[in-house]
């Protein structure tokens, strides 16, 4: 049974800024078909909702890492095919198979078992088979290039679908290591060939490799932040690119109170009031995913004003600094996107929005400002709890914890 929400506090997702990111990047890709990535619960924008709209905005191809992601998208009604980033147990093949998901492979014993099964029912499995050129994590390493793709060409129980690699530093424009990387890719893509193995889908780009790297596009690109109007990296910033921000994450004052100058604010006493003025408590904490390390360093909107957040960040409530404007319970707060229903973007800024880094005036100041409310309204970027939280928008986005529900407009 569904719940109605209790709590004011939600995440809202416009699909339509989904479905324009997904076109935009298709167009940037060049003609090559898109995979919308939509593992880690769409990253935390709700996976079903968004690989529905990623399908209706021309995606041919989605991708998960787990089989339990891709379960849930075939539960949901989802068809089409969907790719599976990295090898599960060999105990998972048989749900991977009745799902018709398409495994990624790099290992000699999972490939042999998957051949076994595909001979075993008579008709061969379809697989992508990842070659690692330089990032290090999951792949055939080049030492085992020749091994791998000569078992895959002589399993008659596995057919090569597509052949990838992962780059590694896509999101740094003055490095070349995506250059290197895709020269290797085309040793390993040569190799296949000479035994035989032509696939119809070869696939390099992430997000990143999308916006900077053409070379990369090959048959399939493969977005994954970019689709949600994110940034892979401070020096890829999405507005930049054409892309939307697609989340906002609102909630509303619980109690307001005004204090005196010098009152010390939540747990530890990190701030105090720098005058008389009003605080606001907020009914979310670092439990919904706000992280703990954004006290006293990042701003969000309140009366269409940025305000500061101030004092820890607890488990279930924050607080933010008002100074002379008195707020009132039930007043929206948001804390990521922009001010009232609508985009989360640069036209709501009225402009382009500031990346504010972790500028915070300490225990006894007033905020990421030092100086309190500010006027502005542009909207409070993901980009700016990555700068002040030492971390990315990737973790940001996916650390939005379960227990706020999901509001998706546009369906």
């Amino acid at each position: 049974m569904t719940r109605t929400p209790l709590r004011p506090t939600r995440v809202e997702v416009d699909l339509d800024a989904i479905r324009h990111n997904v076109r935009h990047l298709g167009a940037r890709a060049g003609g090559a078909g898109v995979c919308a990535v939509v593992k880690a619960n769409g990253y935390g924008h709700g996976a079903v909702e968004v690989a529905r709209a990623a399908r209706q905005a021309g995606a041919t191809w989605l991708a998960v890492a787990l089989v339990e992601e891709g379960v849930q998208l075939r539960e949901a009604g989802i068809d089409g095919p969907i790719l599976l980033f990295s090898e599960p147990p060999v105990a998972a093949i048989g749900e991977l198979l009745a799902a018709k998901l398409t495994p990624t492979v790099y290992r000699e014993p999972f490939i042999a078992v998957l051949d076994a099964h595909g001979q075993g029912r008579g008709r061969a499995i379809d697989v992508h088979l990842k070659v690692d050129t330089g990032m290090g994590r999951v792949g055939v390493p080049e030492a085992d290039w020749e091994a791998r793709i000569e078992q895959l060409a002589t399993s008659p129980g596995v057919r090569v679908e597509g052949i990838s690699t992962h780059l590694a530093r896509a999101d740094e424009p003055e490095v070349g290591t995506s250059a290197q990387q895709l020269a290797a890719f085309d040793r390993a893509l040569a190799l296949a060939a000479r035994y035989g193995l032509k696939p119809p889908l070869v696939h390099a780009a992430n997000t990143a490799g999308v916006l900077l790297h053409p070379a990369s596009h090959r048959d399939l690109v493969r977005p994954g932040i970019g689709i949600y109007g994110l940034s892979p990296s401070a020096e890829v910033d999405a507005l930049d690119h054409g892309l939307r921000p697609a989340l906002r994450l609102v909630s509303e004052v619980s109690f307001a109170k005004q204090v005196a100058t010098g009152t010390p604010i939540s747990y530890g006493h990190r701030w105090r009031a720098p005058e008389e003025g009003w605080v606001a408590t907020v009914p979310i904490g670092y439990a919904d995913g706000v992280p703990r390390r954004l006290t006293n360093r990042v701003q969000v909107l309140l009366g269409g004003r940025r305000c500061p957040l101030v004092g820890t960040v607890t488990m279930d409530q924050l607080h933010v600094w008002c100074g002379q404007q008195q707020p009132q319970v039930g007043d929206e707060v948001v804390l990521l996107g922009a001010a009232g229903r609508g985009d989360a973007g640069r036209d709501a800024a009225g402009g382009g929005a500031t990346v504010a880094g972790p500028t915070g005036a300490g225990p006894t100041g007033a905020g990421p400002t030092g100086a309190g409310p500010t006027g502005g309204g542009a909207p409070v970027r993901a980009e700016e709890w990555a700068a002040a939280a030492d971390t990315i928008t990737y973790e940001i986005a996916t650390s939005l914890s379960a227990r706020l529900p999901r509001v998706h407009l546009g369906a």
